[in-house]
């Protein structure tokens, strides 16, 4: 697979998935919530750490800029 998005857009993933995951940390393991969080945030983490988003390929889609 090749990578479809965007070198900016990398570490807002990151962030946003190391943020959903301390948020659902913080409101401790007995919480079902937890789990939700956890699992959804590792989505954003993930495409962000490799840089693919299989949502973005199904649809075609890059935030990839072409070079001329």
């Amino acid at each position: 697979m090749t990578q479809n998005i965007h070198a900016i857009e990398r570490p807002i993933r990151i962030v946003l998935g190391l943020a959903m995951l301390a948020g659902g940390t913080f409101l401790g393991l007995s919480n079902p919530l937890w789990f939700v969080l956890a699992a959804v945030g590792l989505v954003p983490l993930v495409t962000g750490v490799m840089g693919i988003c299989p949502a973005y390929s199904l649809l075609g889609f890059s935030t990839l800029k072409e070079e001329a």
